[in-house]
């Protein structure tokens, strides 16, 4: 979502603004700007609708020699107030010489502003975001430093925020964070503040994440408070596995980039956790309780990999498994000896994290996520990196993979700690893992000569169903959700007994239906059903399918892989990306959506 990135440069500070806020655009936003010191202490503010080159271009017409080393700069994904240039951050006081950018949602934000328009303060924007810099202002007036205005200010606000503040008068830099992602660093270059690692990883090699509460100005000496009095930094994490490219290189666009990783990925992953299986030795390394039942929590793809991890635990060991729907999971009840397993790519997803904040604290967490120092890992009791690497597009394809396998290697280690699963069946179950590189290395041959048709055929369609049974399931719903992200077409996705009971009603003559045909029992049935009524049917199976992805998938197999079949995600990312692209959709950025949730 909204990214920010801040920085105290002996050079100027616009070409790292622009090259932070270009590493951010994978977030999805909808406006973007930046703050500058200019050399006579003014602030120089421009701000787009457009994209960061357009923001390059404006700067660039302006007087370089102007603009000092001092800035700040962001990205907003629209939550209050219309997507205009006058709602694009950074936001500025009354005197014009105070500069803000904020990540979160400030609750009390139009109690506040009527507080202080009756103290005769005008407002330009109508983001709750500009409160914050008109509370400072008064405590600037008041004699305070940026630093304790900052303290002051944050002390009124109830809700989530990073707040980066550029004070123009006097060339201070300071930032604070409460349940919203910030980091600071240091290196010979300057200093630098984002809220996200990748922002500034190419100019740093470590950066300290803020707790909440944390004050920092961001000087030679970056000075450190808390509730008021002074504190040592928090510790520092390495940068270098955020570092990424800003262009896909040897493919099209990142998402086709990142689809094509997926074996590697997977292989990866299985370098790292597979040896610490067998003897349920990974499991006992993450120091978590006995348990004997389980509990997923996430959103969108997240959840559906958690769904597919959960399945893995009841399949193969009995174990009672639920799916919990973050933003829903306030009122849910885990009895004792659950485990919870929360699925976040990005580990600041704010459902999550609210989710935590609501569900019993006594509960043991598992975060699997792709971000180890993320809040999510920070509150869990114990963290699976996923490994997946950097990824840019939006809509989520390799870190799909990466957390169904990191969470399946995680339940056939737990499961033979815990002895719910006899060894000759847990060897079996390694074996198929270990062959799902191969697999997916398959899936994506076997995609390339096969989707386009299938593109072809049904790109005019208005709307899609997905279905699947069984273990296919999770697989569906998360291929309904790529091709509605991506092509912004309707795409409903449901378990195919559930047919009748009124799905069919969307089925008309030409409507595709897409099924991941695992050769669960009584499929064939439900896909005559829509034959009858005119569907154009495309199955994602074995031998004789549309898509025969899946190769000599068998019922010893589907013994085998409880996690169902993996590679069929493949064939589904790939329709998606192509229906997108034929229809003029830019992949990487869908509309309205960011790859970081960090509001609810």
């Amino acid at each position: 979502m909204c990214g920010i990135v801040a920085c105290r440069t002996a050079t100027s500070a616009a070409p790292y603004l622009v090259h932070a806020l270009r590493l951010l655009e994978y977030r999805g936003y909808d406006s973007i700007g930046v703050a500058v010191r200019g050399s006579d202490a003014a602030l120089v503010t421009v701000r787009s609708i457009r994209r960061v080159d357009d923001l390059a271009a404006l700067l660039a017409a302006r007087d370089p020699d102007g603009l000092g080393g001092v800035g700040i700069g962001h990205t907003r994904w629209a939550t209050h107030g219309e997507v205009s240039e006058r709602n694009a951050h950074p936001h500025r006081d009354c005197t014009g010489s105070l500069a803000v950018v904020h990540n979160g949602i400030i609750e009390n934000a139009t109690e506040l502003r009527a507080e202080l328009r009756g103290r005769g303060h005008e407002f330009a924007s109508d983001v709750d975001s500009e409160v914050v810099c008109h509370l400072l202002e008064e405590h600037v007036d008041a004699g305070r430093d940026a630093l304790a205005a900052l303290e002051a200010t944050v002390a009124r606000l109830r809700g989530s925020w990073a707040l980066v503040v550029l004070d123009g008068e006097t060339g201070a830099l300071v930032a604070t964070a409460h349940g919203s992602p910030l980091v600071v660093a240091a290196s010979p270059l300057g200093v630098f503040a984002a809220s996200d690692v990748a922002a500034i990883a190419d100019w740093v090699d470590e950066v300290v994440p803020l707790r909440d509460g944390d004050v920092v100005e961001l000087s030679d000496e970056p000075r450190w408070m808390r509730a008021g009095v002074r504190r040592s930094a928090p510790a520092a994490v390495s940068a270098a596995p955020a570092r990424r490219s800003v262009e896909p290189l040897d493919h099209p666009d990142f998402m086709a980039k990142e689809i094509a990783e997926q074996p590697a990925v997977a292989a990866g992953i299985l370098d790292a956790l597979r040896p610490g299986i067998e003897r349920g030795r990974l499991w006992r390394e993450l120091g978590l309780p006995d348990f004997s039942r389980v509990a997923v929590l996430g959103c969108g793809t997240s959840l559906n990999a958690g769904t597919v991890v959960g399945r893995a635990f009841s399949r193969l060991g009995g174990v009672p498994a639920e799916a919990l729907v973050a933003s829903e999971a306030a009122e849910s009840v885990l009895p004792p000896g659950t485990l919870l397993l929360a699925f976040s790519q990005s580990g600041e997803t704010a459902d999550v994290l609210r989710a935590l904040d609501d569900l019993d604290p006594g509960i043991p967490v598992l975060a699997v996520t792709n971000n180890p120092h993320s809040t999510l890992a920070r509150r869990a009791s114990s963290i699976l990196h996923c490994l997946a690497g950097p990824e840019v597009g939006v809509a989520a394809t390799k870190t799909f993979v990466a957390q169904v396998v990191t969470g399946v290697c995680a339940a056939l280690s737990a499961l033979t700690a815990i002895g719910r699963v006899p060894r000759a069946r847990l060897r079996e179950a390694v074996e198929e893992l270990a062959r799902a590189p191969e697999r997916l290395a398959r899936a994506l041959d076997v995609g390339a000569a096969t989707i386009p048709p299938v593109v072809a055929r049904v790109s005019a369609a208005p709307g899609f169903v997905f279905l699947g049974r069984g273990a296919g399931v999770p697989y569906a719903v998360e291929g309904a959700l790529k091709l509605k992200e991506l092509s912004y077409r309707w795409a409903e996705a449901y378990p195919a007994g559930e047919l009748k009971h009124g799905p069919l009603a969307l089925v008309e003559p030409g409507t595709p239906v897409i099924a991941v045909d695992d050769g669960a029992p009584r499929l064939a049935g439900n896909l005559a059903e829509v034959a009858a009524r005119g569907a154009a049917v495309v199955t994602i199976g074995g031998p004789g399918s549309t898509v025969p992805t899946l190769g000599a998938w068998s019922p010893t197999r589907a013994a085998a892989a409880p996690w169902g079949p993996l590679d069929a995600v493949v064939p589904l990312q790939m329709l998606a990306r192509e229906l997108a692209l034929g229809l003029g959709r830019d992949v990487d950025k869908p509309r309205n959506l960011a790859k970081a949730v960090t509001v609810d």
